[in-house]
């Protein structure tokens, strides 16, 4: 079984990649499921009905989010219509809908709580979350979060019960991929699906820098131009992998 999993997709531009490079990739890497992280994948922030489609149409399977996820009002339309769209099951209310299993794999969504929103604890929560999936043959965590701390942490904690804990959340993509001792894959950051000519975590450079001169908050532009596409290959029953993928693509 081979994942591809894609850093946090943001706005159109990191969509079109996605589209144009899924199934391009299923071949070339013998790919057997595609997730994403969309929660900025609805210009830039949140996620919503389009942004859901176009990602489905583009041949991904299933749609972790994060702490943006709530962004638009839409986020309940989404919840309603699409099971493989995943809410970080520590919030409040969103256990059962933070996981999805296709093909024998549970894909499940995860938050951190250092230097983030505070909800509930990540911990007992995917304790939770895996008592739930006993049907499932594999196991992968999307774990949103800030501190590369707490990621380490979450590994260890379920080395051997899970696949793999992919990070995401800071759309830097880290060089840190190995196998944990009980077998578990991990990489601290996926990174980001996203522009990345003037551009700061995928936002235009110009609407950005001013919050940190002015401390006053500014609508954010996502930015134009080629596409850094970060994203990992896990492999789960061949040869127990974890591959990243570092590319720029560009549009025409």
């Amino acid at each position: 079984m081979r994942i591809l999993f894609f850093g946090d997709v943001v706005g159109e531009p990191g969509r079109k990649a996605v589209r144009i490079l899924t199934s391009k990739w299923r071949v070339e890497y013998q790919v057997d499921l595609v997730v994403a992280n969309g929660e900025n994948s609805a210009g830039g922030l949140g996620i919503n009905r389009k942004a859901v489609e176009e990602l489905l149409d583009a041949g991904v399977d299933v749609i972790t989010t994060g702490n943006h996820a709530f962004h638009w009002k839409e986020w309940e339309e989404v919840y309603r219509d699409y099971p493989m769209v995943l809410f970080p099951a520590n919030y409040p209310g969103m256990l059962e809908r933070s996981y999805y299993i296709k093909d024998g794999v549970a894909v499940v969504s995860l938050q951190g709580r250092v230097f983030m929103d505070c909800i509930d604890n990540p911990f007992p929560a995917i304790d939770r979350v895996l008592e739930e999936l006993s049907a499932a043959r594999w196991r992968i965590v999307d774990f949103h979060a800030e501190a590369t701390s707490e990621k380490l942490a979450m590994a260890y904690y379920l080395d051997g019960r899970v696949d793999a804990v992919l990070g995401t959340h800071t759309h830097v993509q880290t060089a840190d991929e190995r196998v944990f001792p009980q077998g578990t894959l991990y990489i601290t950051d996926v990174g980001m699906t996203g522009p990345i000519e003037n551009s700061i975590l995928g936002m235009d450079k110009d609407t950005v820098i001013p919050t940190f001169i002015t401390n006053r908050p500014m609508r954010f532009r996502i930015a134009s131009g080629p596409v850094l596409v970060n994203a990992v290959l896990v492999d789960i029953d061949r040869d127990r992998s974890i591959t990243r993928i570092n590319y720029v693509w560009a549009e025409g």
